[in-house]
């Protein structure tokens, strides 16, 4: 579980969050979502700790990251995963290789062990042994969010934070991806959070979803939930266009 309390970010004189309270909880994926600007990247990362917030607290359990020490911090940053909006896998490195950095990184792990994890890892994505020795450049869009997914569970975080993992993917591969997120979040009892635009993702696994207007926390509830608010900024965000009205006088 991850509790924000009062969260406050700003960047310069402009502030970006404003009195976030929230509960990110275990064993479920937790959706941000909202406009371009909103806030919402700046909320994952200052979650992750990449930003430092201005006001308020941060607590993964019982910790609270907003007060802690660089010695301490490091050692919740090893509970994390992250999988990035492009993936960033890296191009010198196979497929393998990418997987296993965070444990040459973090683990005092022998190499066989090592391989045999990331290995592991890399089927649990459903990527079959032929892609391993694969490079970035080799493989498809689809199979390079798989394996940053295998990179991001490989040190079997108790935290898996994904922006925008649907970017740039086709429906029927982002629909895959979703479903893959789903699993390990259940399989592994992690807490998920998910930054997206894709309306999809609310829809098919929003078990928790968080929205951001304007740097506040304007609503949130469930995808059963999500169709039948009264919010004005909600609906215009969702049902924005005309396939997604007509969805929405059939929920």
């Amino acid at each position: 579980m991850i509790r924000v309390e009062g969260l406050y970010k700003s960047f310069e004189s402009k502030t970006v969050l404003s009195d976030i309270n929230v509960v990110f909880e275990a064993g479920k994926v937790n959706l941000i979502i909202g406009k371009s600007g909103s806030g919402k990247t700046v909320l994952l990362k200052s979650l992750i700790g990449l930003h430092i917030i201005e006001r308020g607290h941060i607590f993964y359990g019982d910790r609270d990251i907003s007060n802690m020490s660089a010695r301490h911090l490091k050692a919740v940053r090893e509970e994390i995963g992250v999988v990035f909006q492009g993936g960033a896998l890296f191009d010198s490195l196979s497929v393998l290789e990418n997987v296993k950095f965070p444990l040459n990184l973090f683990s005092s792990l022998p190499e066989k062990e090592k391989e045999e994890r990331a290995r592991f890892c890399l089927r649990r994505v459903n990527l079959l042994e032929d892609a391993d020795n694969l490079y970035p450049a080799e493989i498809s869009g689809g199979m390079k969010k798989r394996v940053a997914i295998a990179r991001a569970i490989v040190l079997q975080p108790k935290f898996l934070f994904c922006d925008e993992p649907n970017s740039g993917l086709d429906p029927l591969t982002s629909i895959i991806i979703d479903k893959l997120i789903e699993e390990i979040t259940h399989e592994y009892n992690m807490t998920t959070i998910v930054n997206t635009h894709d309306m999809n993702s609310v829809f098919e696994i929003g078990e928790k979803i968080v929205f951001i207007h304007e740097g506040r926390k304007e609503w949130e509830g469930s995808k059963e939930e999500i169709a039948h608010t009264d919010n004005r900024y909600l609906n215009d965000f969702i049902f924005s266009s005309e396939l997604y009205k007509k969805i929405r006088t059939k929920l």
